[in-house]
């Protein structure tokens, strides 16, 4: 009996919230809070910024993907307070109560609303949990607001490095707002953070607004009542207990809307706010401050306790500072590169000499003479070029992949160098792909294809192709090892990064529709199961029988029939303008350009069998050996990465992409040869 796939299901709710249905989530908090760089974590690639209205206070603003929801996330100034604020932090409150509406009372605003939005669906404060009781007053002001709120107790780790323990939950049930908490710099919280907020906005989930202290309560009933009017409401459409608490605490623009529009009413509202001011020990406004003041520092002594610094933290965490911190991350990443060099470079090298590397070798010992008998050869070279892609380079590479990525180690990776990948108009999440490209272009390929869509999965396919492959590789370490050096070596290598550089800085500027950001999720550390780890790894190199087969087999034959009838001199003359006016090359060389891009390694073999010998030296100098290097390394591939990027990207997509990688290959290794053969001449 066939054994059936898994199957996965979502479940996907009654309203999405996409296109134009989507939220807008609203960045606010204290300075210091974490609150920008929460925002690079999720944010596209290309951020908009700009000013609110009449101020020099910066916000930005981008697209998010937050599951199967999408969300317009805008990271607002910071301020401290909703009251007494100056002309500029004004601004940033009016955005949160009116948007890019106008109430009556602001129709006289010489400036634009605020921004360019609609008002926020849902607020985010991120709270500094190491300074939580500071915070928790700004909490006790936006809950007023009267839209859903979700916290983001943010710097968890910083709090717990103080001994200082937060209990979310409690502070959960406590303010009625659900506490996430989170530690922006390395991912953690920030799917669930986003998932919350999306959530609370489907269940229309608002905050009740906590209540001052009684005392306070009793002597605002009258102002409160007065206040309570239909066409008072309706001119400034704010929440009534916002409204109460602005005019209570005296504060200058409200106090000033109020006379400009209900003049009739002022002189009562003012003599009731001095009444109520004379109940109390303080003037009203310090006892309003005082009173949130002292409710914020009993929430806090209620959630938290102070413990020894460290507390209850294992492997897990002292692996997360490893692969998430903001500077030792890099180091956990290119620990991981360095496991995926050893791969390619030593194992991958090994298993290629006990299958591929013996097959050529019994191979080569057929020498066919007749049209059939090289038909016969050529097949027989193809699957052999199949072998030698997938044995010894493609399984073992996505297997070592795999298992790092069901570790829950890649996403991590993929977290760290996701703000490196937006120069290039990418998101972290290729960093998998990029990796499984050292080893071979095609699985890279198509695991981009499983996990973008649309200019994003068109960028990292195109910028993919350039990555060496260990085909490449291995051309590179045999020739420039030898005849460059070490540091030849290197610079080929440095180059290629370079060119990836520029070439995703162009894309980004020719494709300025930014996929949107992502919010990555930091999965906890599992061990990886095999039947998982053979299945996955199955269905990541399972095209190359049905997409690369035929057309390796296929190229092999084409190319096995041109040399049998003596076509070697023809193509040698057609590549004349290639080889000898613009890289300065042998003109034997056209036949090994054009047999590489079947697969790379034939290209060594063909250099060899070109010059008639193995000291390449005798033919070709130091600057010939480099420009050749450097085009092979950008010239198109092999036809395996042709066959799948059709399939990726269209017949459209694959023939730019060849396009572009002849351009490039040819670019660059004849600019390299003319500043080559200055600095020879100079030298």
């Amino acid at each position: 009996m066939k054994e059936k796939s898994p199957q996965i299901q979502v479940s996907v709710p009654d309203q999405l919230y996409r296109g134009q249905k989507r939220l807008r989530i609203a960045l606010i908090g204290m300075n210091n809070s974490g609150k920008s760089t929460l925002f690079n974590a999720v944010s596209s690639a290309m951020p908009q910024t700009g000013e609110l209205a009449g101020t020099h206070r910066a916000y930005g603003e981008c697209a998010v993907q937050i599951g199967l929801d999408e969300a317009r996330l805008i990271d607002l100034p910071s301020i401290a307070s909703l009251h007494h604020l100056n002309s500029e932090d004004q601004v940033a409150v009016k955005y949160l109560l009116w948007g890019d509406e106008r109430p009556t009372v602001s129709q006289h605003d010489a400036d634009e609303p605020p921004a360019p939005f609609s008002p926020p669906d849902v607020i985010i404060q991120v709270v500094d949990a190491s300074r939580l009781e500071h915070h928790l007053e700004l909490t006790l002001e936006l809950v007023q607001l009267g839209r859903p709120m979700v916290i983001a107790l943010n710097r968890a780790d910083e709090a717990w490095n103080k001994g200082l323990h937060i209990n979310s939950k409690l502070l959960d049930r406590l303010l009625g707002i659900p506490v996430i908490p989170t530690v922006a710099t390395m991912g953690h919280g920030i799917a669930d953070l986003f998932s919350t907020a999306v959530k609370v906005v489907r269940d229309g989930i608002c905050p009740v607004a906590q209540s001052a202290s009684k005392h306070i309560c009793d002597s605002l009933q009258p102002l409160s009542k007065a206040l309570n009017k239909p066409e008072i409401h309706d001119a400034f459409q704010v929440p009534h207990a916002f409204l109460l608490m602005q005019v209570a605490a005296n504060d200058p623009y409200f106090i000033d809307e109020l006379q400009q529009h209900f003049p009739a009413h002022t002189d009562e509202l003012q003599q009731l706010r001095i009444t109520a001011e004379q109940k109390l020990p303080r003037p009203l406004e310090e006892e309003l401050h005082a009173d949130r003041h002292h409710r914020a520092a009993s929430l806090f002594e209620s959630v938290t306790r102070l413990g020894a610094p460290h507390e209850g933290r294992g492997w897990n965490y002292w692996l997360d500072e490893l692969f998430l911190h903001p500077q030792w991350g890099l180091v956990g990443s290119l620990v991981v590169f360095a496991m995926v060099l050893f791969m390619v470079f030593e194992v991958s090298a090994w298993l290629d000499g006990l299958t591929a590397a013996r097959l050529i070798d019994w191979s080569s010992t057929w020498i066919p003479v007749s049209t059939g008998a090289v038909v016969g050869k050529a097949v027989v070279d193809g699957l052999i070029g199949l072998i030698g892609i997938v044995v010894p380079y493609m399984i073992p590479l996505v297997l070592l992949l795999v298992a790092l990525e069901e570790a829950g180690i890649m996403q991590r990776i993929a977290f760290v160098v996701d703000r490196g990948f937006h120069h290039i108009g990418l998101h972290g999440g290729v960093a998998l792909p990029f990796l499984l490209g050292l080893g071979c272009n095609v699985p890279a390929i198509s695991a981009v294809a499983g996990t973008t869509k649309g200019r994003e999965r068109l960028v990292a396919s195109l910028l993919i192709t350039f990555v060496p492959c260990s085909a490449r590789s291995a051309v590179i370490l045999a020739l420039a090892g030898k005849y460059l050096g070490g540091l030849g070596v290197f610079a080929i290598f440095m180059l290629t990064i370079i060119v990836i550089a520029i070439i995703g800085q162009m894309f980004r500027r020719r494709y300025k529709d930014a996929s949107p950001g992502q919010v990555q999720d930091i999965p906890s550390y599992s061990m990886p199961k095999l039947k998982s780890l053979f299945y996955e790894t199955w269905l990541r190199t399972k095209d190359i029988l049905t997409i690369v087969t035929p057309l390796l087999v296929g190229g092999s034959v084409v190319l096995a029939l041109l040399g049998h009838i003596g076509a070697d001199k023809f193509i040698n003359t057609l590549f004349i303008p290639v080889t000898d006016w613009w890289l300065g090359l042998p003109v034997v060389l056209g036949v090994p350009i054009l047999f590489g891009i079947l697969r790379k390694e034939l290209s060594l073999l063909m250099i060899y069998q070109a010059l008639g010998s193995f000291e390449v030296s005798l033919y070709m100098d130091w600057v010939q050996i480099t420009t050749f290097l450097l085009f092979l390394t950008f010239y198109i591939p092999c036809v395996s990465t042709f066959a799948v990027m059709l399939r990726t990207l269209g017949r459209n997509g694959a023939l730019f992409s060849i396009s572009l990688s002849i351009g490039v290959a040819l670019a660059v290794s004849g600019i390299a040869r003319l500043l080559l053969e200055t600095i020879q001449f100079l030298f």
